[in-house]
């Protein structure tokens, strides 16, 4: 006796250490874990990021643009020039050359030098105007990508924490029946030493003890399979041990939920979204239009120019020549093969098509919310039908029992009793999770799974 309880205050303290290591959360904590921890979040945030660096190059092309160029060089070869032998004519000079010929003369220093600051701003430019309000809608549009996404991670998260709360329960509800079997088979088998019962009976309840520990094991299997995938959802180490906090009793599926009279398209991501695509579509078109204007921009040069045949000549001030510039350049399209044109044309269908999603958006939706309703409609029925039934089991199995150990019942009778409520309790727990399953698909259909 001693021994049992030794081994059951180790066992209890074993528990007690696993606990306190284990992380708890709740399913509000489960899906903020997540959020900050999944690693295509984390991706999303980055590209988040990179969209916003983006906007600020494009905002840099309409900033001064300003450089400064040093170069000295040695023409190791001199570039020379024709000139007409006319210009070298000696009527003294037997040597000159013949008229109609050319001579080649060498103008360029073997040294020479510049440093040069230039600098241009854009004045005006349709498309940089245009480009820098597309930039910002992108922006916008890689936030709500992010949202998307963020909500498809809470439905992940919360279908896995779900998946764990049911399997739990089943556990703890087999090992109340093991214990129930157990005790049964025990007082059976006294009975049968004392000759009440018969050898069949202590054998039958063996059977179904043994079928409740294979069920057991699987049940333990696949809690520890749930348990994994939502490691996985969160973005948790999959080393790490977790601890549910939330129960079962405590999760409401309110049958209100299933009335989507007052829906508002605005509540979903995925409209939103196409908003801001058809935005980007107007801009587009937009930024093409102004492929047509003039633009226009203001330059200018600063600098100074070195020449010398001699090396250290470089280096003497009075051998470097200052000049400058300022002025405006204006580029007019006016022909570019209709290129415009047809990138117009492109742009238009797809505007009409942005248009023609809305419609089809909508469709989707109302499929959606119709279906997602009708599931949970119909999962809280039959979950209410199983949980009927599996107290009926409960009673069947109870008053089996009593009837046998009171010798007016037969053991077969117990038997089918605790299958049949095995299998009803199984029955319940699956409609139980169905039920969830269908309230998380109705809360993002209706665009409230993700509230900020």
């Amino acid at each position: 006796m001693k021994k049992l309880v030794s081994l059951v205050v180790a066992v209890a303290a074993m528990l007690g250490a696993s606990c306190a290591h284990a992380q708890s959360y709740s399913l509000k904590q489960s899906i903020e874990y997540a959020l900050q921890n999944r690693i295509n979040l984390k991706m999303a945030r980055n590209q988040q990021q990179i969209d916003k660096a983006q906007v600020g190059e494009i905002r840099a092309t309409g900033l001064p643009q300003i450089s400064a160029v040093f170069e000295a060089g040695d023409n190791f070869i001199q570039q020379q020039s024709f000139l007409p032998a006319e210009f070298f004519q000696d009527p003294d000079n037997p040597n000159s050359p013949e008229p109609g010929t050319f001579v080649p003369v060498t103008f360029t220093p073997i040294y020479t030098g510049n440093v040069i600051v230039s600098g241009s701003q854009l004045l005006f430019d349709g498309s940089y105007l245009i480009g820098l309000k597309a930039a910002k809608t992108y922006t916008e549009l890689a936030r709500k990508d992010l949202i998307q996404n963020e909500i498809d991670v809470a439905e992940q998260v919360s279908k896995a924490y779900y998946s764990v709360l049911v399997n739990r329960e089943r556990l703890e509800l087999l090992n109340q029946n093991l214990l129930r079997l157990d005790t049964l088979l025990w007082q059976t088998d006294v009975m049968f030493k004392n000759g009440v019962a018969e050898k069949l009976d202590v054998d039958r309840l063996r059977v179904s003890l043994n079928n409740l520990k294979v069920e057991k094991q699987k049940t333990e299997r696949l809690l520890v399979l749930s348990e994994d995938l939502l490691k996985f959802q969160m973005g948790l180490n999959q080393k790490e041990p977790v601890y549910l906090t939330d129960e079962l009793a405590e999760v409401e599926v309110e049958v209100a939920k299933t009335n989507t009279a007052n829906f508002d398209y605005a509540n979903r991501i995925e409209y939103s979204v196409l908003e801001t695509q058809h935005s980007l579509a107007e801009l587009n078109l937009r930024n093409i239009n102004s492929g047509y204007l003039p633009k226009l921009y203001l330059n200018g040069r600063y600098g100074y120019n070195a020449a010398s045949n001699e090396f250290n000549g470089m280096t003497r001030t009075r051998n470097w020549l200052e000049y400058g510039y300022v002025g405006a350049q204006l580029q007019v399209p006016i022909f570019d093969g209709l290129r415009k044109s047809y990138q117009a044309q492109q742009a238009k269908l797809t505007l009409n098509n942005t248009k023609l999603g809305f419609e089809s958006l909508k469709q989707s939706i109302d499929l959606q919310l119709s279906q997602a309703s009708a599931d949970l409609t119909s999962s809280l029925e039959v979950l209410a039908s199983q949980r009927e039934n599996m107290e009926l089991a409960e009673e069947i199995a109870r008053v089996a029992k009593i009837k046998f150990q009171e010798g007016v019942g037969t053991n077969l009778e117990v038997v089918t009793a605790e299958t049949d409520l095995r299998g009803a309790q199984t029955n319940y727990y699956s409609a139980m999770y169905d039920a969830l399953i269908a309230k998380v698909n109705l809360d993002k259909a209706t665009g409230t799974l993700l509230t900020k």
